[in-house]
């Protein structure tokens, strides 16, 4: 439901499926803390000034006393968080995720929610470096050459890089986006699915500008400004099932990421979310992603290649062959499905 079209439609419905995806039981108590943490914590004052120019995250109308209580509750929320798990490191946005989960969910559910997201899922972003959240941002243009290479050449050529997309990254999102249905719409899709989807995301909001982007002068400034950009008005439905595609199409496996990233993959999310896959038994939507992909091509464009725009014919051969063990390992899964689910062996085909 949380990948399908208008996702989970209702804060009613996200306070009880939220949880679900994330693997949190409501009925155990909130964490709380014993200590003082504004007086104690090296990250309040950071947090202060962030969550003080948080106004515009807040439903407009809103009365002002309602908004400062939220705003109080949300640098509580962040402070325990930080208290509970010392390895994590604050990093300004992270506040633009939390004050989501607590609109749609209020204090208590969101400190807890936000936790296990933060141990997962934002794992890298919370690193004392930002090594792992440029790796994770170096998956971006991989993805939009294998589709488009004449955009990706473009960029290349005016050495735009992918800063534009950092505060889309770490924020999923809600720090650009101004109408919170919006917000809250991708949070069901990246709540159900890899913690590398946003990043899918994002490569499909620069390939559905594509020609914004062709027409501008190619340099550096022009190309950053336009992207770092987003329009209000983009065909969110859309570019979600796009992005589901492309994941399936181009998993992270997949990518090209560099030595580094190899070395560093411990430590990683996407690493880190294969432990959370094992306790969270009763959600595959990766699965359900390529039952959707692949029923959505015809018999004779299954063995087809994808790619829009191919560079050479060995390229178009090498993406057929990643398409192909795509759909061949999607269908095995959703044989398996039929019988009994097993997470174990859900991760061997995907790894």
């Amino acid at each position: 439901m949380a990948i399908s079209e208008g996702g989970l439609l209702t804060d009613e419905i996200r306070q009880k499926v939220w949880p679900k995806l994330l693997n949190v039981n409501t009925n155990d108590p909130p964490p709380i803390s014993g200590k003082d943490l504004r007086q104690v914590s090296k990250d309040y004052q950071q947090v202060l000034l962030d969550v003080r120019r948080s106004l515009r995250r807040f439903p407009p109308g809103m009365p002002e006393e309602q908004r400062e209580g939220l705003q109080e509750e949300l640098i509580d929320i962040i402070l325990l968080i930080l208290e509970r798990n010392p390895q994590l490191h604050y990093y300004q946005g992270y506040h633009d995720i939390v004050v989501t989960f607590l609109l749609v969910v209020g204090e208590g559910l969101a400190t807890s929610l936000v936790e296990k997201l933060s141990t997962h899922h934002l794992r890298d972003f919370m690193d004392p470096t930002m090594d792992n959240t440029k790796h994770i941002l170096n998956c971006l243009m991989p993805i939009i050459d294998q589709v488009n290479p004449e955009l990706h050449d473009f960029m290349q050529s005016a050495e735009v890089g992918t800063i534009f997309a950092l505060s889309w990254l770490i924020t999923w999102f809600g720090h650009v986006l101004s109408d919170f249905r919006h917000v809250v719409r991708l949070y069901d899709f990246f709540l159900a699915c890899h913690p590398l989807m946003p990043i899918y995301f994002a490569a499909v909001i620069v390939l559905h500008r594509e020609q914004e982007v062709l027409d501008c002068d190619c340099d550096m400034a022009s190309v950053h400004h336009l992207l770092s950009q987003i329009p209000q008005d983009l065909p969110y439905e859309t570019l979600i099932s796009r992005a589901g595609d492309l994941f399936v199409q181009f998993p992270p496996s997949k990518l090209a990421l560099d030595a580094a990233a190899q070395q560093q993959a411990e430590k990683t999310a996407a690493s880190t979310f294969k432990d959370f896959e094992l306790a969270s038994a009763q959600q595959r939507p990766d699965t359900v992603l390529r039952q959707r992909f692949r029923g959505l091509l015809r018999p004779e464009e299954r063995t087809k290649d994808v790619l829009t725009k191919p560079r050479t014919n060995h390229f178009v051969k090498l993406a057929v062959m990643g398409l192909t063990v795509a759909l061949g390992a999607a269908a095995l899964a959703v044989v398996k499905s039929a019988l009994e689910w097993a997470p174990k062996f859900q991760l061997q085909l995907f790894p």
